[in-house]
């Protein structure tokens, strides 16, 4: 099981100090969902989980160690991350596109692996987009491009997944798609999945926990139950909610902002 922590961490882009003090584990493979408002520093935490951004203090540590002082080829065989709105070459297939997910297991002149051929094919099978294969990326949907670039991240073969609001801009039906895609690779390869995302319900029926966010500052953090609540609503996004229970799922229904 890989484990990530972020110890005493201090977060800033410049001068501007976003996130202070912060510490979380991270030591079950679980779906956790981030959620707060806009400028909140939701995404600002996932780029520092991700070596994207190095703390001004404190460590995040990848399986006990400092992730900073690790080789991103070994950093990037534990962790694999899918910014938002990523963007692919121009006219590169899909099966390209899944390729470059084995680039930390190749070797000094970049040839593939004797076992990558058969990693992208599950890779391509898993996410239900072998028809796809020799598609350029540029022509599939919102939804089937999305599906592209998780196959590149599961790829890797990494025990986390670190995902930037993988839903935005997807319909609603496409939005369930890759919803549950990620809830089966969790349950069936213990892919710890962490992610930043903006639909409260999304994230309180798959996640099995919820880091709630405000001005840098985690406010809950916990099971959707404890998480999604009125007050923790009005706290973090300033709005009135009711809290549902629906088929075993939390469910907010928003309706005013709280004056």
């Amino acid at each position: 099981m890989k484990t990530v922590s972020l110890e005493s961490l201090d977060l800033s882009y410049d001068d501007r100090l976003v996130v202070k003090g912060l510490n979380l584990r991270f030591e079950k493979p679980e779906i956790v969902s981030i959620i707060g408002a806009n400028g909140s520093g939701k995404s600002t935490m996932l780029k520092s989980i991700g070596r994207l951004l190095r703390p001004r203090k404190g460590v995040v540590a990848l399986n006990g160690k400092d992730i900073h002082t690790l080789p991103a080829r070994v950093v990037a065989r534990d962790m694999s991350i899918l910014p938002q709105s990523p963007h692919a070459p121009d006219d590169i297939t899909v099966k390209d596109l899944v390729s470059f997910g084995r680039t930390p297991y190749r070797n000094f002149f970049g040839s593939n692996g004797n076992d990558d051929a058969e990693i992208i094919r599950w890779a391509l099978k898993e996410t239900n987009i072998e028809s796809f294969a020799y598609r350029s990326v540029n022509t599939l949907s919102g939804g089937e491009r999305q599906r592209a670039w998780i196959a590149m991240a599961l790829a890797q073969k990494t025990g986390i997944m670190l995902l930037d609001e993988p839903i935005t801009f997807l319909d609603i039906h496409h939005q369930f798609e890759i919803m549950e895609l990620l809830q089966r690779l969790n349950e069936k390869y213990n892919i710890t999945v962490i992610m930043v995302i903006h639909d409260l319900n999304h994230a309180a029926k798959f996640s099995h926990r919820i880091i709630a966010v405000k001005h840098g500052n985690v406010v809950r953090d916990g099971t959707p139950a404890k998480v999604i609540t009125e007050e923790t609503l009005s706290e973090v996004f300033g709005i009135k909610a009711q809290i549902l229970s629906m088929n075993g799922s939390i469910i907010c229904i928003p309706y005013g902002v709280c004056r």
